[in-house]
This record gives structure tokens, sequence and C-alpha cells, in this order.
């Protein structure tokens, strides 16, 4: 059988390049023979290289690919073309030193430690979904097991009753509180209140609440509060009879809105009153719904004059209204800022009208300069403002005097915060701003009507580490109290509005 053509082509290649032989053949037959013969042994020499190849090739791919695994001879073959980190050193030797102990066997490693199980947040259920009622009821419960706090940059601990509470109470008024407006009433004693003056706080608030998306609804059986949207500053500048001495007509004409709107509407009358809410700065505020009983006993009222020993402000329900001085609408935070506790060289300031009861006895032992570290004035004299004005003096006192006028509440309560000196607040029966959330205790001095004679020896008495943690503490606080023309996280109008849905809240009655 003959080879295929390639393969019988290589003896004739191979017997070319051999030469003419020297030795000629005896017989011409045996030459022929012989000359086959080592054709087929090349050939079979040939097919058995290929096949071993191939047997090399096969094995080669089924072995893992790993270097442990290759043979020898696999290694030896390809040596040249592994790099130097490819080939590995030899074993050392093995050796026993019969001198020496046994090794102990070496323990192995102690685990590392677990991380620490990651609790998976809770699912938000649909609020809108809800019935408003519904959603109150959920929130008081998520509120009443809130979970500690580990760590918010944005929440300082010291300021708050709760801050845990405080922030998932927070988290969950804005997802869930919607408020309707009420379009009634006619201006300007409705949606038309003052931007600027002491009083502010009220025309700030309303402000802000209708242009928030997030919080005013046009759908009012989507609403969990109705706003009562008039200002007891225009009230007073409309109705009030000058020298007269009477409210009433201010009572009255509140009244039979309220009545209006029971009539025109069935919210009201749902709960008599107690999801609905009013907002009144002016010291006249609580007086404006005394004409109506429902109003007086259920409605929520944030109050600048909260004055717990009239009958009208009740602790609990009712919310206590910073009162806010706006001199520039447009820029707000103007003069906000103050000097550091190094640079504070006046113990204690007050300027301002002298009128109430309190202010005139304050003057009685400090004003007219008897202590040079207590600055004590009626309004700040020329000669004095000229050489510092009355900004300068609270950022440059350590604390600000903020005692009560004809009414308990003080707008210095707020510049203090503002100008970054702990306010002394000298007020009998006045419930403190917010006091539903923040600890008063951490950033200001409350000192009794009474005690007003041994003023200088309380303060004096503060230790040093003391007044400089209640500074930092005022620094801290300093942004809940600020409006901004577009409302930011934690602000005073987010403030204001968080106490108002957390009274609410609270008016729900929950199982267990």
């Amino acid at each position: 059988m003959r080879p295929p053509p390639h393969l019988a082509a290589a003896p004739s290649a191979v017997a070319a390049h051999a030469g003419p032989s020297r030795r000629r053949p005896r017989h011409r037959g045996a030459t022929t023979t012989t000359s086959a013969a080592v054709d087929c042994c090349r050939v079979a020499a040939l097919a058995c290289l290929l096949a071993a190849g191939a047997a090399t090739a096969l094995l080669t791919f089924s072995l893992p690919a790993s270097p442990i695994s290759a043979s020898a001879t696999t290694r030896a073959g390809f040596a040249g073309k592994l790099s130097v980190t490819d080939r590995q050193p030899p074993p050392p030797p093995m050796t026993r030193n019969l001198s020496a102990p046994p090794a102990r066997a070496t323990p192995p490693p102690p685990p590392p430690p677990s991380p620490p199980a990651v609790r998976r947040r809770k699912r938000e259920p649909s609020y809108w979904r809800m019935a408003p009622e519904e959603a109150l009821r959920y929130a008081k419960r998520e509120i009443r097991d809130a979970e500690p706090v580990i760590d918010d940059p944005d929440l300082y601990a010291p300021l708050f009753k709760n801050v845990s509470q405080f922030k998932r109470s927070y988290e969950l008024m804005e997802r869930i509180l919607k408020v309707y407006i009420y379009q009634d009433g006619r201006r300007p004693i409705f949606h038309t209140p003052p931007l600027s003056g002491i009083y502010a706080s009220e025309g700030w608030f309303m402000k802000l609440l209708k242009e928030s998306r997030r919080h005013a609804v046009a759908d009012p059986t989507k609403a969990h509060l109705f706003y009562l949207p008039y200002s007891s500053q225009q009230l007073r500048l409309t109705l009030y009879v000058p020298d007269s001495h009477d409210l009433r007509p201010l009572s009255v004409y509140l009244r039979n809105f309220v009545r209006g709107l029971a009539n025109k509407y069935p919210f009201w009358n749902r709960t008599r009153g107690a999801d609905h809410f009013l907002v009144a700065c002016h010291d006249w505020g609580p007086y404006t719904a005394t004409a109506h009983r429902e109003l007086r006993k259920n409605t929520i009222m944030a109050l600048c004059n909260a004055d717990s020993s009239e009958g009208i402000f009740t602790q609990g329900k009712d919310v206590s209204l910073p009162e806010t001085t706006i001199r520039t609408p447009k820029r707000p935070l103007r003069y906000v800022g103050g000097l550091p506790v190094s640079r504070r060289s006046i113990l204690a300031f007050f300027a301002g009208n002298v009128h109430g009861r309190v202010r005139p006895e304050l003057l009685k032992h400090w004003g007219n300069g008897q202590d040079a570290d207590m600055r004590v004035y009626g309004l700040l004299p020329a000669r004095v403002s000229r050489r510092m004005s009355y900004i300068q003096h609270m950022k440059n006192s350590r604390f600000c005097l903020c005692p009560m006028g004809f009414e308990v509440n003080s707008p210095r309560i707020v510049e203090a915060f503002y100008y970054e000196c702990v306010p002394v607040i000298i007020a009998d029966n006045f419930v403190l701003p917010l006091s539903e959330v923040l600890d008063w205790s951490a950033f200001a001095v409350v000192v009794a009507e009474k005690d007003i004679p041994d003023l200088k020896r309380i303060l004096e008495g503060i230790p040093l580490r003391r007044y400089v943690a209640m500074h930092g503490c005022v620094k801290r606080l300093q942004r809940h109290f600020l409006w901004h023309a577009r409302p930011i996280k934690y602000d005073l109008f987010h403030m204001i509005l968080h106490s108002i849905w957390l009274s609410r809240v609270n008016q729900m009655e929950i199982d267990g």
C-alpha cells in the first residue's frame, strides 16, 4: 500500500540532499526492497510521533489549568516560555533537630468577628391610601416606639428632650402631613399678614405654608389639619377702636367667621374644631378666640403670648410661638451672627420700653449705670448708642436679659439666638417657645421675678465651663429659629409646623 503523497515525498527529499552513493548495490531487486522497508519505517515513526503529540495535547487540555498539575515532561518542554515568577522553587529539605523539643501545634487563628447585623429598614406604608385619622394613629405609635438616634449631623441631641422621638416625628410629618387652607375671609384680616416688625412670625408662617407644595393641599378630604388664615395684628389694626380698651369686637368677628365655616363646610363639625389651628403673634391673639367656646377649647392655637395663668393657653394642646423681629423682609437674616466668648466683655444687657410689672423692677435694681457689668437701660440713650448700637450690645454680651413687658412674651429671646447670646428669661407663667421638643435648660437661664435683686449673683454663679456649653448650644440652636425665603429642613417654619402636627398626633387614641 502506497503512503500518501505528502508522506512519500519525505524520503525523496532526504535522498536528494544526501547526494550520490559511493557504493553501488550488487543486485537491483535488493535495493528496491530495502528502500521500501526504510520508507515504511519512516512512515511508522512519523505516525507514532503524530499520535504521541495528539495524546499529549489531549492530556494537557483535559487536566485543570494549574502549574502544579502539569507533568515534568510538559514543564521541561515549556521551561523556556515561562517567566521567572511562574517557576515554583524546590521545597527545602526536611531535617529534624533531635535536640530540640517537639514543636507544639499552632492553634488556628480565631475567626474574624462577624459584622453587626444590619437591621432591615421598615417598609413604610402608603400614607396616601390611609384615612387621615388612621395615618395620625400610625404616626403616634411610630413616635412612641422610635428607634434611638445614634448620630445625626443635622440634630444636636442636648437641645432636645428626646431627639429620637423628635426625629421620627419630623420624618413622619414630612411624609404624611397635609393642610387645607380656607380661602374664605375678607382681606386684610385674612390672607395678608405683615412680614416685618415684632409680630412677623404669623405672617411668615402663613406665607410659607401657602407656598408649600409638600404640605398645602387643595382637596380638604385629604387634609389632616385645617388652617384658619387670619392675622391677629391685622384684626387689631382694622377693628380695634383706639383707647377703647374693648377687645370684644375682635373676638366676635372671629367667632362669626368660624360659624360661617361650620355652616358652609362639614369639616369643623366632624371634630368640633380639634383638627383646626390658628397662628397669632400679637399680644391680643389669645383674646381673639374667647367668644367661641369650641374655638377656645378644642382648636390648636399657636400663640406668642403663651401665658399659662390666664386660662386661655392650654399646655399640651396649644403651641408657644416664637416672637421674631424682622427688620428687612427681603433680608430676614441680615444681622445674624455673634462674637466668640472671649470677646464678650459685658456680663448682661437690656434696653427697651419700661412697661409691665417686671421691667421697672429690673431698672430699679440694675439701671442707670449702677453696675458696669450690668448694662440695663430703658430706651438706649443716644450717648451710648453712638459708641455701640443695640445689636452690637447683644453681640458683646454674655447674657441678654429678656424680661416680660405687658405680656409674658418677648422678641428678645429670638434676638438673643440670632446674636449668639445666652437668653435670661424673666417672666413667670411663660410657656417657653417650642417647649414640646426643646430642652431650654441647655441654652437659657430662667430667673423668677422675685429673684431680680439677686440677678448678678445668679449669673456670676454659672461656671465658665457651663456657660461655654450653653453658648455652644445657642449657636447650634440658631438654625431652628431662622426664617428663610424658601424653607429648609429644621428651620423655624418647619419647627412651628411640627409642633402643631405633634399636638394633633398626641390627641389620637391608640390601643396599647
